[in-house]
């Protein structure tokens, strides 16, 4: 993580410590960061912090957002078990219903307005609803974690060693205008995600925290700019013996998932295809619009969105589904127990491969 970056969470951090300092009457002590853990996960954390409250030590796995969203409650709800110690969520603002979703998931917080949430019996604080010490303006989302930014992002990942490629084959594997890809490449490289190794190109690092921070904006920001529609089956469970690539369509969501892991009974359908091949899969599978329906028809956004790398797996069919990326994305952003617990086998078997 670059000096950027450090800076931003060391200043949140340091405003979330002095505003519990204020908001609690108890003796707070807070040991030196560690950053840069070294343990055997694939989630890492973002440091290390030793807190002693009325006597009592303990030793947190630290994650520091400078805006909180559902999916990052999801997120960390998914790996907190992996981890060593408990996790302490440190936000620049947690609002009253976010505070609420926290305490309900049983994750630590602290932030910059005083409130919080620490359960270590016997120590036990809530407190919600402090307002922020200046009133939230907009987020200013870095250009790369914006809707264009996130397909290029997408398609380096589904696409390991794309970003050494020339840039006119980014662009067609992303679905961008070429003249961003210049732009993205730099705000990789200030992000600390990409490097640049002069005469042997450029290398994407870090991928598993890019990965978590394109987890965490796709849901808001790029999804819903795809949705095509809602619709209605014919009948229940007509989709089990449906098969998609004939008609220009990926399964997503559940239904891929399902087919992935024999886990899930599948109450969302997601179909991905394109505006021109929509009206061929409507007749074909006899969907009619239906604002309330249980089948949600996305736009394919990335033209490339296959791995070669996945193709001598058994366990994966190409023709039907799309990238385990999108599937792990899709059943994140429901916020359903049943679907996370998918898609953790999602990651392990299909994802970590490619972030690790």
């Amino acid at each position: 993580m670059n000096n950027k970056n450090y800076n931003r969470e060391d200043e949140i951090l340091k405003l979330a410590i002095e505003a519990l300092k204020k908001n609690i009457l108890l003796h707070l002590n807070v040991g030196p960061l560690i950053r840069q853990p070294h343990h055997n996960f694939d989630f890492l954390p973002d440091m290390e912090l030793d807190i002693e409250i009325d006597g009592k030590k303990i030793r947190y796995c630290t994650e520091i957002k400078n805006a909180l969203t559902r999916t990052d409650i999801m997120f960390l709800r998914m790996h907190k078990q992996k981890l060593p110690y408990p996790i302490l969520l440190i936000a620049k603002y947690v609002n009253p219903l976010m505070a609420e979703r926290l305490l309900n998931n049983r994750i630590e917080f602290i932030d910059t307005a005083g409130n919080a949430f620490i359960n270590q019996p016997p120590i036990y604080i809530f407190v919600k609803g402090n307002r922020p010490p200046e009133a939230p303006g907009q987020v200013q989302v870095n250009r790369i974690f914006k809707p264009t930014g996130l397909k290029f992002i997408y398609a380096l990942l589904c696409n390991p060693g794309l970003e050494n490629k020339p840039f006119r084959d980014i662009a067609a594997k992303a679905n961008v205008a070429l003249g961003t890809v210049g732009w993205f490449m730099r705000d990789l490289r200030e992000l600390g995600f990409l490097i640049d190794m002069g005469g042997k190109g450029h290398k994407l690092v870090q991928k598993n925290n890019l990965f978590e921070r394109w987890i965490t904006a796709y849901p808001e920001q790029l999804r819903p700019k795809q949705i095509l529609g809602h619709y209605k089956g014919e009948y229940d469970g007509w989709w089990h013996k449906k098969e998609l690539h004939n008609l220009n369509a990926k399964w997503g969501g559940e239904v891929a998932a399902a087919k992935l892991t024999k886990y899930l009974q599948p109450e969302i359908i997601t179909i991905y295809t394109k505006a021109e091949y929509l009206n061929g899969l409507l007749l074909e599978c006899k969907l009619r619009k239906d604002p309330a329906g249980e089948i949600e028809i996305l736009n394919q956004f990335c033209d490339n969105d296959e791995n070669t790398e996945y193709r001598d797996d058994v366990n994966w069919n190409y023709r039907d589904q799309a990238h385990p990326i999108l599937i792990y994305a899709d059943l994140i952003a429901t916020g359903n127990q049943r679907n996370i617990e998918t898609a953790k086998m999602i990651y392990e078997d299909y994802i970590v491969r490619l972030v690790r």
